[in-house]
């Protein structure tokens, strides 16, 4: 009988974990279905993106300290063209301007990120508050309110303070931990009986690989295979210390949410039916996302990359894994600390098993042993990187859902960029981006992913980093030449506007008939840009010709009546 009740029991054991294991992400089912007509559930949140030092200029005004990436911008040959960010959109001074555009699109949110050292100019609170930082974000944040536009904000951007970079490391060192819950602290406090909506971090993985692996961006910094895993690690850690002060001090009494944004391409396995090439997807998917999702929903690393870290550390001789490790305290501490996941989706690659030899050295992209690809018949509007997968963000989003535990999701960006010299508002590949995959997120709502809102990426063109100004996201065309920086509606606007007005895609009648809509109403908008260049040519003319011109003819007659009173002598 004692036997009998065993193997039962062994049974229920093994049933329950065919069960659970029946919730893992199918890489094998790949449903590519066709457009699906409905609406979105009654609550969902529009909004537009954007970031600090991306728009808002002023780089170095009323007390804004300088952060790495206002110094690395100023190194010549970091950015495409020798662009900067000092006056970019000049949203510093346009911000009133910008939340009437938001208004009238009616955006429910809009995202963006306070500048570190613009409220804390040498990154420590104990040093200097900047009361002029702080009345900048006062300001937009109450006339986001006062147009019922809820503020969705972003801690940290990539725009850390130089000091802080200069003085310890930056990320590297695990002071920073404790400086970033100063400065978040601050916010709490300042501002938090208004904004709701926190993000820690936005795309911690392009802090870490892109600025201290590659040297793509600011610090600039090329230590391969070491110092990206540190950088990883602290954000984490300061990302958990945030988050536990919100929910000790504040969260009682302002009622918010922390989150952080996560940036990550989907990674599809080229033949599905290979185990090897679904290995190596899952492995791009953990060593992208999971590398600090997995963290902070399960309290540590992907097992997969402690696996694979650790191998290629011990081949190369190393005493211990490059991957530094969780303490058992840290990993309680760590895990849970997410009250919504955003997360930001652009795009897709296939992916295969590819094998990178440890004597090769060290290399967080050798470490994954796979090889990206990409298919030439995906649309691609310019951007080497970007290509149009809309399946790929409904698979990213199912993943998420069964790999951890199906969490209140808040899409932070998705959009697409053009890399032309745009004088062309009729962008009719972006809305069809916009269409196809807002609509993949609807399908993906459809199977129970459960989002809560969506931000398209971006709300105005801006700095996009070491491409610089050639490459535009925005629903809004910016003319940079203009010192004044006028905002143009492309297209897309007009687009996006009809799908937050009818909530979705009610009918195909109605769908096809806003692209038309659009590309009428872009026409006005061209005839204005295309008289810009004209109206900025005039201004030249007369703030930099005529002055100089009448200099020199000041000089020229200076010099003529010396030589006449030389003559008389």
């Amino acid at each position: 009988m004692l036997q009998r009740c065993v193997l039962r029991s062994y049974l229920v054991f093994v049933l329950a974990l065919c069960v659970s294991a029946s919730k893992d992400f199918d890489w094998t089912k790949n449903e590519r279905t066709s457009f699906y007509y409905g609406t979105f559930p009654t609550g969902f949140s529009w909004g537009a993106g954007s970031s600090a030092y991306q728009t808002e200029g002023a780089w170095n005004l009323d007390g804004k300290g300088m952060s790495i990436w206002d110094a690395f911008a100023h190194r010549k040959g970091k950015i495409f063209l020798n662009d900067t960010g000092d006056s970019s959109c000049e949203g510093y001074h346009k911000f009133k301007d910008d939340v009437a555009l938001m208004k009238d699109i009616k955006l429910n949110h809009y995202r963006f990120s306070i500048s570190w050292p613009r409220i804390l100019p040498s990154g420590l609170k104990g040093e200097q508050i900047n009361e002029k930082g702080i009345k900048y974000y006062d300001d937009l944040i109450n006339m986001l309110l006062d147009n019922q536009i809820t503020p969705v904000v972003t801690l940290h951007h990539w725009d850390l303070p130089q000091v802080l970079q200069e003085k310890y490391g930056g990320w590297q060192n695990v002071s920073m931990v404790n400086y970033f819950n100063d400065f978040a602290n601050l916010c709490f406090e300042r501002f938090g009986s208004r904004v709701k909506y926190w993000i820690t971090f936005n795309n911690p993985w392009a802090i870490a690989v892109e600025g201290y692996e590659t040297g793509e961006h600011a610090p600039g910094l090329k230590m391969k295979g070491t110092a990206a895993y540190k950088v990883a690690h602290n954000i984490i850690k300061a990302h958990a210390k945030v988050w536990h002060t919100y929910d000790m001090q504040w969260r009682k009494k302002q009622k918010g949410l922390v989150g952080i944004s996560l940036t990550a391409d989907w990674g599809e396995p080229v033949d599905i039916t290979n185990q090897r090439d679904i290995e190596a997807a899952e492995r791009f998917i953990q060593f992208y996302m999971g590398w600090f999702a997995t963290p902070i929903f399960n309290g540590d690393y992907p097992q997969v990359m402690k696996d694979y870290i650790g191998r290629k550390s011990g081949q190369q001789g190393l005493g211990a894994s490059r991957l530094p490790v969780f303490s058992p305290q840290e990993k309680s501490y760590i895990k849970g600390t997410c009250d919504f996941l955003g997360l930001g989706h652009f795009t897709t690659r296939y992916i295969t098993q590819k094998n990178y030899p440890s004597g090769l050295g060290d290399s967080y992209f050798a470490d994954r042993d796979l090889a990206e690809l990409v298919d030439p018949q995906w649309p691609d509007p310019g951007s080497e990187w970007l290509y149009s997968v809309p399946w790929g963000f409904r698979r990213l989003l199912n993943f998420v859902k069964t790999q951890y535990g199906n969490p209140m999701i808040y899409v932070t960006e998705n959009g697409v960029s053009e890399k032309m010299v745009c004088t062309d508002l009729c962008d009719d590949w972006r809305m069809q981006y916009f269409k196809d995959y807002i609509n993949e997120m609807l399908k993906a709502m459809k199977d129970g992913v459960n989002v809560k809102g969506y931000t398209a990426w971006s709300l105005l063109d801006n700095f996009e980093w070491d491409e610089g100004f050639s490459e535009r996201f925005g629903l809004y065309y910016v003319d940079f030449r203009n010192k004044n920086k006028p905002r143009y509606p492309k297209a897309s606007v007009h687009y996006y506007k009809r799908i937050i007005s009818s909530n979705g895609f009610p009918n195909q009648r109605e769908v096809d008939s806003w692209k038309r809509k659009a590309v009428e109403t872009c026409s006005s908008s061209n005839q204005l840009l295309a008289a810009d260049p004209l109206i900025g040519h005039m201004e030249m003319v007369t703030e930099i010709v005529v002055p100089t011109v009448c200099t020199l003819c000041i000089l020229l007659s200076a010099v003529f009546l010396m030589f006449l009173l030389r003559g008389r002598h």
